[in-house]
């Protein structure tokens, strides 16, 4: 993967935050803790609870104009929050991330935390009700500042329609370090027979998941990036209950998530994401539909006689008629049988039960459609309530 370059000296944070002199003031707020403690579940996300580098372990605080701004970074990724906070004193400085949120979310509900730095022993003072704690700090000016470059790519996508596409999708994420150019969600622009899409892609060679909007204005021309993972999954918290839209802006090296006083920028995946589309068995002639809420109820109670290494269980089709079974020499066997809408003559095959949950559980409509064309070949999943989604399932020998 390429690197983000940072300046370790004092400079400008990204998102509306003005420089500093990079000497520490007696900075001092007062803010709620609801509000404080919001924010910072949001950004100690970001923080590496192991790093060979003490200031990647810490918070950035910048207190100014009735706004206490916090930012955290791993070097691959940068998270910048405001807050209203009542200020007193404008300054800065950086504490232990995971402490401070350990400490403000065992504070009472609803109290004021009145916060405070620049002593002599130059710490931070955190006071609550009759709660007095101290942080060891480090000088705001060696905080790490991600440089975004140029982003020439901008557009806006509503918070549930992000939401959404990340939802349905990152499951499929892969988790395996050698093939790191799968460790994400492909983004990018797609032709159909009769419009433009923008279009989001995972896959980890056993399972794939595509999904599809519109493409926004501005998203003409973009290129195609792989956001990592961790990068997603920080991206959904931050987004979890917002409403508004969210500005996307992005390059071939790095891309910005935007909002209201909230901003998050990550470096992409320097790889080549596969051809998905070779994969997808558009070809196989067998369908089968089921109702989702019963077979998900099948395959979860089927499973848990599976053995627990393979989780496979087998689907033995015959017209109108569908049998789950699993079988464990530790555990015993399960059967299971289904009335379903198939026509097409015998077939079995064989799934990883959490691969099979994974996708069913993301379908919307009343019954999953299945098109299949034999035990060896891979299974083509689509929501008959979304024909904007697609899911994509390897079979296994059981």
């Amino acid at each position: 993967m390429a690197r983000c370059y940072y300046a370790l000296n004092a400079g400008e944070i990204s998102g509306g935050y003005n420089k500093r002199e990079s000497r520490l003031k007696a900075m001092q707020f007062t803010i709620e803790r609801s509000t404080l403690l919001r924010s910072l579940t949001h950004v100690q996300g970001v923080v590496e609870r192991r790093t060979t580098i003490p200031i990647l372990s810490n918070v950035l605080l910048q207190a100014s104009g009735g706004k206490l701004g916090l930012t955290a970074t791993d070097m691959d990724l940068a998270m910048i929050e405001g807050i209203s906070a009542d200020v007193a004193q404008d300054g800065s400085t950086t504490v232990p991330a995971h402490t401070l949120y350990d400490i403000v979310r065992k504070l009472p509900e609803g109290s004021q935390v009145e916060v405070r730095a620049g002593g002599e022993q130059g710490q931070l003072e955190i006071r609550s009700g009759r709660s007095k704690l101290s942080l060891a700090t480090l000088p705001s000016e060696d905080f790490p500042v991600m440089s975004e470059g140029d982003l020439p790519h901008r557009f806006t996508v509503p918070a549930s329609v992000l939401r959404r596409l990340i939802d349905r999708t990152r499951f499929a994420m892969s988790t395996e370090e050698t093939r790191y150019y799968l460790n994400g969600l492909y983004l990018h622009a797609a032709e159909t027979d009769d419009s433009t899409v923008l279009r989001i892609v995972a896959t980890d060679g056993h399972r794939l998941a595509r999904v599809e909007v519109a493409l926004p204005n501005g998203a003409a021309g973009m290129p195609g990036v792989i956001v990592p993972r961790k990068a997603v999954g920080e991206i959904y918290k931050l987004i979890e209950e917002v409403e508004e839209d969210i500005e996307i802006a992005l390059s071939e090296t790095k891309i910005r998530f935007s909002f209201d006083d909230a901003v998050l920028t990550s470096k992409l995946i320097d790889g080549t994401f596969p051809d998905y589309d070779r994969v997808i068995p558009f070809g196989n002639d067998k369908t089968l539909a089921v109702n989702r809420t019963e077979f998900v109820k099948a395959v979860d109670l089927v499973s848990t006689i599976s053995t627990e290494k393979s989780r496979a269980i087998k689907l033995s089709l015959d017209d109108g008629n569908l049998v789950l079974t699993a079988t464990s020499p530790e555990a015993g066997s399960a059967r299971e049988e289904l009335d379903v809408i198939y026509n097409d003559g015998p077939l079995e095959i064989g799934f990883n039960s959490k691969y099979l949950l994974d996708i069913t559980q993301q379908i919307e409509g009343d019954d999953a459609k299945f098109v299949l064309s034999d035990g060896a070949s891979p299974t083509l999943v689509q929501d008959t309530g979304d024909k904007s989604a697609l899911y994509v399932l390897m079979p296994m020998r059981v």
